[in-house]
Parts: structure tokens; sequence; C-alpha cells
């Protein structure tokens, strides 16, 4: 097949004509409307949004989406480096901030390369690959990483390794639910019996508690939406795992989408707000996107195995055979029977001193030292079999 391919970059996911968006991306995934609530959330201050445009003869095909960010490099480091670069002065400081270019996009679990379905990664490969280190230069950006490659696409990017001087880094898994038809008490068997005991356990007491109103809505109002970021906050201030810091604007922005779903859990009595989890119906799957808890609800409450019961038979009733749960709080998601999806970072440094450091270090990155709730490593999947 020969593609002919030409690119030209843009700054927003509306300058990318609706037929190419609409044909490359899997209806699986976040679409376009994702690409335009970051643009819409006030996140400049966080990452700078860009598109890599293919164009055939003078027709846009496919879209590549990006982002540049400071990237703290103690997110991935391993244990004793990452203390080296928490404790060090101007120097520390300057290596631990770098300028990096990712192929990907922010908060998507999986780094999304929109082709049509008929054309192969690897043909496309070496213009998109000329295109982003020409990019990355331009903006002068130290680091250039294709970010959270799903292992459907590990064999064409693996050239990259091989012809382009990049090192391969393991990036935190995905998670996923297999949900069988039958709502909750199906999912239920499918835990092991010690699992399934503890989350039974753990629901009748917080049942006990008190009765919580149930809602999903599309579309909730300004008061809503006010009660939802401040819920949030509360947990993005206690997670271990900081790679972005939403706005109000993004949750104004995002309740707009059609596929945007918002469970929320109130206390009936005082009608408060006591847990939400944004939902996204895409296609087969169901995607458990951002939850937020009240803290003042502990002990018995179990407010988010509550808020995970409440999922599931949102997700199971809407038909979805899927639940994909995002890349932290790993240690509560195993005991709720979830899978671990291994993605992997394509990673390489402009100054080759550097580079060389960088690539040595990550040898000793594991899942272990990126969350020490996850195992060391499990078993590969096959990269033929796709998503």
């Amino acid at each position: 097949m020969n593609l002919d391919l030409q690119t030209t970059w843009v700054d927003s996911i509306a300058a990318v004509s609706a037929d190419v968006l609409g044909r490359c991306f899997p209806p699986s995934v976040e679409g376009s409307w994702w690409y335009t609530a970051l643009e819409a959330g006030a996140l400049g201050d966080q990452f700078r949004f860009s598109y890599l445009v293919l164009q055939q003869a003078g027709q846009s095909v496919g879209v590549v989406p990006a982002f540049t960010m400071d990237l703290p490099l103690d997110l991935v480091a391993p244990p004793l480096a990452r203390r080296l670069l928490q404790a060090g002065g101007r120097l520390s400081a300057w290596l631990r901030y770098q300028r990096t270019f990712f192929v990907g996009s922010p908060c998507a679990d999986e780094g999304l390369i929109a082709l049509p379905p008929e054309w192969p990664l690897e043909q496309c490969l070496p213009v998109i690959v000329q295109a982003v280190q020409q990019r990355a230069a331009a903006q002068r950006s130290s680091l250039v990483v294709w970010k959270d490659v799903p292992a459907a696409n590990w064999l064409p990017l693996d050239r990259l390794v091989s012809t382009e001087k990049f090192f391969r880094i393991p990036s935190f898994p995905g998670t996923k639910v297999d949900l069988p038809s039958g709502g909750f008490d199906a999912y239920l068997k499918t835990l092991d019996s010690e699992n399934r005991y503890k989350l039974r356990k753990k629901l009748r007491q917080s049942h006990a508690q008190g009765d919580l109103e149930v809602t999903c809505t599309q579309h909730p109002g300004p008061a809503e939406l006010q009660e939802i970021f401040a819920l949030y906050l509360n947990t993005w201030r206690r997670g271990k795992t900081k790679f972005e810091r939403l706005t109000p604007e993004f949750f104004r922005a995002i309740a707009k989408a059609p596929a945007c779903h918002f469970l929320i859990l109130r206390e009936k009595t005082r009608r408060k707000m006591v847990a939400f989890m944004l939902l996204f119906r895409c296609g087969w799957k169901a995607i458990n996107k951002f939850i937020g808890l009240d803290y003042d609800y502990t002990g018995d409450w179990f407010m988010y195995f509550r808020l995970w019961e409440e999922a599931v038979r949102w997700a199971t009733a809407t038909g979805a055979r899927e639940l994909q749960s995002g890349q932290t709080g790993y240690f509560a998601k195993r005991d709720l029977g979830h899978k671990l999806v291994p993605l992997v970072n394509y990673c390489r440094h402009r100054n080759r001193l550097l580079h060389t450091v960088m690539a040595a270090v990550s040898r000793s990155i594991t899942w272990r030292t990126l969350d020490d709730d996850l195992p060391e490593r499990i078993a590969a999947p096959n990269p033929a079999a796709g998503p």
C-alpha cells in the first residue's frame, strides 16, 4: 500500500474534519468530545495540546493527539532515584522537571493513533515519527514519550527502540473488569470466594449505616457540578500519583459530552452529595474515569465499595461488557476482580548523556517501583491479539 502521506500540526481538535474523527476514533475509546473538554478545561498551565493531522492527496485521513508538559521525573523514577531528585537543590530541580512532548492524551488510559481501520500502523509510523521528532525539537522539548502504548501496538512501535534509539519502560497498568450478563449478582459470582465474601460483608455494613439516594445524570447543573468538583478535590489530594489537576471548567465542559454520565450518591436526610463517579459509555465498554468521596463518611460506610456497587449495576444495565477503571487505586481494585492491562512508554532524551543515564535507570523500573500495591509483573499479553 503506497500511502504517500503528508503531515500538518493543528492546535485544536476542532481543526480536524468531522469525517476523520468519525472514521478514525474507535467507539470503545474517548472520542473527539474528550479532547474538546480538555481544551476547554483551563489546563494551559499544565498541558499544551496539539494534533498531528495525516493527509493524503490533500485530504485529511488520520490524527495523532499529542501534548507538551513539564514532567516530574520522580513520578516514574525508582525509589533511590526518586529520593535523590526530591532531595537535591538547583541541579536536582533542573533534572526533576523535563519539558516533555507526549504522543497520547493526559488522563486517557491508552495512547491513541487514530488511523483508518484498513491502514496498518507500521506503514504510517515512519512519517509520524519524523513529524513528532520535528515538533518536539521546535518546542524545545527535552524528552519525547509515546505514552501508555497498548499491547496491540507494541510490535510496530518496538522499531523505535531499534531504529530511533528510544528506550522502553513499563507504565502504570490499566485495570478492567469483564461484566457478565445478569447484573450485580452475576458479577459477584465472578469473584473468588474470599473476595466475594469480603465485598458482601463491606456492603452489608455500609447499607446498615444508612440509605443513600442513587442517581445517574448526564447534564448536572451548576450547583451539582460545584459539589462534584469539591468531592473530586478531596480524592485528588489523597492520591499517591498525581499526573493532572482538573478544574471546574473541565467538569463543565465534559458534562456536555453525550457519552458522559455522573453517578451520584446522596445522603437521603440532608440531601448531601457524598460520592460521585464520572462514567463514559463508549461502544461495548463503560469507563470509570474519576471519582470523588466525602471522607467524613469513613469506617463502616465503605463509601468507595458502595459507589462501585452502583457503577456495576449501572454499567450492566446499559449492556456494557467491560468496565474500565483507570491506572490508580490498585489495592482496592485487586479485591474487586480487576485485571491488569499492561501498557508501556517509549522514551528518548535529546541529550545523549542524559538519555544514556535514563535508559540505564529505566531497566530498574517495574510495576512495583511505580506503585507498591502492584506485583513486579504479570505474563505479557499476546500483542497480536489486540486490545
